[in-house]
Order: structure tokens, then sequence, then C-alpha cells
């Protein structure tokens, strides 16, 4: 999610942007620009789709289809207002209450959190930190109980100067070996059972399924066509099949049979170290950006350290599959689904059976992949999917301004391929180079995309490109600090189809701020619009609901993060409505249903963080959310939200 290590643009490709294409396309139908054109009863986004050029009297038209056509929104909550302090907000008819907080205890031999006595031994038995996606596993009631399920968070990075009162000024540089340990154990995972009675969830610390797995210690198989080959091999395990930890696990995603994905993203800023310009890796860590040491964890790990140990880097940034159910079992990270900076791992089932996996690559002018399985997915056996992921085929996405898109297969059998690359495992692990290879569209940040099973439609969240050059119809900023949307049709309603259809849902920014250039449907209210789209999650209802992540330029905007809900269909489709907003510095992340729609769970990370994320302390943080008590620091937390009346979350 965060954008540390992410400054220096490391895709020097010459393939047209998403912006580009998106220029060409637009600009040859005469496309409206103005934010009144993209709502107009959802009647441009039709025309938009079909390449019509017959769009003129647009605002007679709005307002004869509001005179004539009144809707009533899917979003029936009472919306949350723009801004920005050191509390959370929900919409006023639902209830938010922390559920389990940074340092809560996951056991009953759990020590208590001490933020001025903390020790990896004791992370390790503890919620850990930055909580950001949240999976939802439903699980059988116990007496007494009116629901029951696992939720599986991942933790993605460490802050320092939050979590260690009086962390020295100049920070990372003299972090110590034992502060190390600490922030290492808590990253990676958390599996907690939480039960709901009298319509309030709460943590079981005496769940036989609790269990924190973290990059300090936990060991993770490698399997699939990267498993064993000599790129993936070190000083400590020379067979290439076993790596210790999983870290900056951003969003991710639930299998069919009830396994957790989670996905490596921003793994590059936890190397240091040095290799010669003729190395075999040099030019492959280049194009990662390792290293990017924001931790300075090579000083006392030198696993971590790129010139004692140059094939480590590439044993991250993979996709962690692991079973809730079983806190025995060994996660293993799928190799089949390429290496990259993963921001999510959303599945769904394609109409021939098999298994579609979504996933984006969180860095500016990065790319958009999908995987889909060989096999068809076994509903009535789960046990009978354990490798299913990993046989199949990555693909990565090339948009064309005609408005389709391809999906081109990284295989090593595809002729430009096959000579570049020795072997489909060196495809996987430099998956971003074999997609320069193969011509893909460079984007403005893909983080969550989201496929949704009742309407057959596909949500790509493009959060930013504040290095963007070139302003343009999609993009039509120099700066794109505030992203946009993207709407993707597959072919024949097929996610498993190589070729789609595609088109904005909508640009994100202020539409009362002329130079934002936003586009929105003209029935948003004042507070329906938002910046920086980031997670999204399809409720049970099939409505979208998307969180943003503005990093440090809240301030651009003039609110902090949240959640909203944003209409996909009919007269509203592009209207926005505002749930809920975050205390300062936070962030919304990994927003997750019940199964019946009537609870909500949210993650705020990095609460405090304020607008130079990174460089704030305890002693100067912008809120000690959640706690509010002295000498105790802000603590990222989960979130459960339901509504105050009973029935359905918004």
């Amino acid at each position: 999610m965060n954008d540390q290590g992410d400054n220096r643009i490391s895709n020097n490709t010459q393939q047209a942007s998403l912006g580009e294409v998106c220029e060409k396309r637009f600009s040859r139908r005469g496309f409206v620009k103005t934010s009144v054109a993209i709502g107009v009863g959802g009647a441009v986004a039709q025309l938009v789709g079909c390449g019509s050029d017959e769009v003129q009297n647009v605002a007679e038209q709005d307002n004869h289809w509001r005179e004539n056509n009144p809707y009533k929104m899917r979003y029936s909550f009472k919306e949350v207002e723009h801004g920005g302090d050191e509390h959370h907000h929900v919409a006023p008819d639902h209830e938010a209450k922390i559920l389990i907080r940074w340092g809560d205890p996951l056991f009953n031999d759990s020590p208590e959190f001490d933020p001025n006595n903390q020790s990896a031994e004791a992370q390790l038995k503890q919620f850990g930190y930055n909580n950001d996606y949240v999976g939802y596993l439903p699980l059988k009631p116990k007496s007494g109980q009116q629901a029951r399920a696992l939720l599986c968070v991942n933790h993605e990075y460490p802050i320092p100067g939050l979590m260690f009162p009086n962390f020295p000024a100049d920070g990372y540089q003299n972090i110590s070996a034992e502060q190390v340990k600490i922030t290492q154990a808590s990253v990676g995972n958390t599996i907690v059972e939480v039960g709901l009675e009298d319509g309030e969830w709460s943590v079981d610390t005496r769940s036989k399924y609790n269990r924190r797995i973290s990059a300090l210690d936990t060991e993770i198989k490698i399997t699939g066509p990267a498993a064993g080959h000599h790129r993936m091999k070190t000083s400590t395990d020379r067979r290439g099949r076993l790596v210790i930890g999983t870290m900056n696990n951003c969003a991710g995603g639930m299998t069919p049979w009830g396994t957790y994905l989670t996905c490596e993203e921003n793994f590059n800023g936890h190397f240091s170290g040095d290799i010669a310009k003729n190395h075999p890796e040099a030019d492959n860590h280049k194009r990662y950006n390792v290293p990017t040491d924001y931790t300075n964890w090579g000083a006392h790990d030198k696993r971590f350290d790129i010139g004692a140990e140059p094939n480590e880097p590439n044993r991250f940034g993979w996709v962690v599959e692991i079973d809730p159910l079983d806190p025995k079992s060994t996660p293993k990270k799928r190799t089949a689904l390429g290496r990259f900076k993963h921001e999510g791992g959303e599945c769904i089932v394609a109409p021939s059976g098999q298994l579609v996996v979504y996933m984006g690559d969180d860095q500016r002018f990065e790319y958009l992949y999908k995987f889909v399985s060989r096999d068809k997915v076994n509903t009535e056996h789960p046990k009978a999917n354990r490798d299913l992921l990993d046989h199949g085929t990555l693909y990565v996405a090339k948009f064309y301004d005609e408005g389709y898109l391809e999906w081109l297969p990284l295989v090593h059998e595809n002729g430009p391929l096959e000579a570049v690359f020795e072997s489909q495992a060196d495809i996987l692990i430099e998956a971003r180079r074999a997609a320069d290879v193969l011509g893909a569209t460079p984007m403005d940040r893909p983080e969550d995309v989201v496929p949704n099973q009742h309407n057959g439609k596909v949500y790509v969240m493009l959060t930013n490109n504040s290095k963007r050059e070139e302003p343009n119809n999609a993009n039509p900023r120099a700066e794109n600090y505030f992203g946009h949307i993207i709407e993707i049709n597959e072919l024949d309603n097929d996610f498993a189809s190589e070729r789609g259809y595609w088109d904005v849902l909508v640009k994100c920014g202020n539409p009362k701020i002329p130079n934002h250039q936003s586009e929105w449907n003209p029935e948003t209210s004042e507070n329906g619009w938002f910046a920086s789209p980031d997670n999204g999650v399809i409720d049970p209802d099939g409505r979208l609901w998307v969180s943003s992540d503005q990093g440090g330029k809240a301030f651009m905007s003039g609110t902090n993060d949240g959640l909203w809900g944003l209409e996909t269909d009919g007269p509203l489709r592009g209207t926005g409505k505002m749930f809920f907003r975050v205390p300062n510095g936070g962030e919304l992340c990994g927003p997750a249903f019940s199964d019946d729609g009537e609870s909500l769970f949210v993650a705020v990370q990095h609460p405090g963080d304020g607008y130079k994320p990174g460089k704030v302390r305890v002693e100067t943080a912008t809120t000690q959310w959640p706690d509010f008590q002295e000498g105790m620091p802000p603590r990222p937390s989960i979130v459960a939200i339901r509504k105050k009346a009973g029935g359905k979350v918004g």
C-alpha cells in the first residue's frame, strides 16, 4: 500500500502507457471533457463503451433524466463528511468498535502489550503491526454465538519511529539488533478466531486456529516452476525450496476451497548492500528497485544484504498460500503466479471451472496481471485443490485505444520470451521484464483488482502516478495524484478469456476543484468523491466498496482516507458515498464483509503517520488512536462495523 521505495521508476519501456492509450481513445471519439458527461443517467458511459460520437446537449439531457427518472441509491446509510481529526468516523446509523489492536494477545499465555518493554518473543504471540488485507472465513457458530469466523490479516511493514517510544532521531541507521527482530516479528500475518455474541464481535484467545506468521522465523515452502531453480538458492537453502518468512504483505484473497492468499509487495525496501554491475542478478535487482533500504535489516541479518546473499530478493515478491484451518501447515510461495510487487490476489471461478486470480503490480508504470489455473476447481473436495495454484498460465494486460484489451501469456513457448529467457522459471522470477518484452501497458500503480460475480465485471484500482508528465483524457493531470478506476468486461463474460473490453468508471479527485479534472456522476454529493482508490470489495449484494490511500498527500485533497460505496450500474453509475473516515495519518485497508452482509471488518493502518510517512515519531504522532493514553503509541487496529438497528451494513 505505502509508496516507500517506489520513487525511482524502474520501468523504462517505450510502450504506450495507459494514459497515452486513453488519450488516443477518447480524442478519437470527441469525448466530452466535463464531469457532467460521465454521469448522464449512465448514458454517456454506454456511448463511450460502444465508441459513439453522438454525445450532444449533455446538460440538457442530464436535467431531463433527473426530472423524469428518479432513482434510489443502493447505499442507504447516512453519509460521513470529508475532513480530518484524531478519531475515526462511521456513518451515524452504524457502530464501529475496535476489535483487535497491534500488540493485543492472541493466546492465553500472550504477554500484555508494553510499548516500553517490547521483545520479538512477545510480538510473535501478539497481533502484528500495520494490518492491511482482511480475509473472512466463516466457521460453524458455537453455542450462544450468532456467528463465528477466522480473520486472515496481513501485516505489511514496520514503522520503528511509531513503534518504539524515544526512537532515535537519526532513525533506521542506528536501529538495534533486537529492534530489527521485533520489526521482523511484527510483520507477516495473523490468523485469529472471532465470535459474535449479543451483537458484538470479540477475539477468542483460546482458539486452536490462532497463529502468527512472520518475517522472522516462519518456514515457507517454495513451489511451482521456480522451485529449486538455481536463482532461488542461497547459502542457507542450497535446494532453493525453503525460505524464512514473508513480508510487505499488502492485499490478498480467499480461495473457493478456504485457503488464504497473502501478497508480497514492496519487498525491495528491506534489502541493503551492493553487488557488482556485471553480476548475473544486477539488472534483475535494478528492475525491482533492489536495494531500497528503509529498515536497515541487513545490518543485523545478512540474508537482507545482497552483497552476502544476492539471490535472497528473488525469494520475495510472490503470492503465498496459507491454510487457516491447519495451524501446523507450512505456507507455500506459489511461483506460478509470478514475482512482482503484488497488491492483491482476488479469486473467481470461470465458467470453465478454472480459477482466475487477478493481481496488480503496485508501482508507477507497472502492469496488470491475471493467473488462470490449468485445472478446474474441485468444489466437492477442497483438499483436491492443494496444488492447483502450481499449474496454470500467468497473463499480463495490454490495453488498446479502441476500448479492448488482450491478456498476453507469459509462457516460455511464446516466441519473444523464448528468445530472451532460458526457462519458465526465469520468466516468473523476472515477470516485469517478461511483460516488458511482450509490450504490456504501463499502468498508474494498479492495486486491488476486484472481480464481481454478480455483474461479470472486473474493477481495477489505479491509485495515482505523480511521475506522469503528459496529461490526457483518462489521466488529465500532468501529475496524477488522484487516480482512477477502470472497469473490465471479459469477452463472453468469461474471466479466463484472453480478450476483453475496458472503460473508465470514475476519475478521482474533488469535482469542485477544476484542476483536479475529476469525473463523477453529477449525483455524487460533496462528500461522495475520493482520491487515490486502493482496496475494493464486493459485498454479498454485489455492491462495490472502495477504500483510499493518499499516503502523505492527504493535504492535497483536504480530507483523510476512508471507505466509500460506489455505484457501478444504472443511472447512478459513478456515484460515490462516504461511509467511513480514518484518523489522522491512517489508511483504510482490507474491507471484508461477513457472508450475511451484516458485519464489515476494516483495517486502519499507520494511524498518526502524518504528512511525511515514515518520518514521524511516537512523540510527534498526529493521533494517539485508538487508546488515547499517555505513553501509548498509536496502534493499527481492526474495526468491526455493524448497523445500529440491525440488518445489512450500508
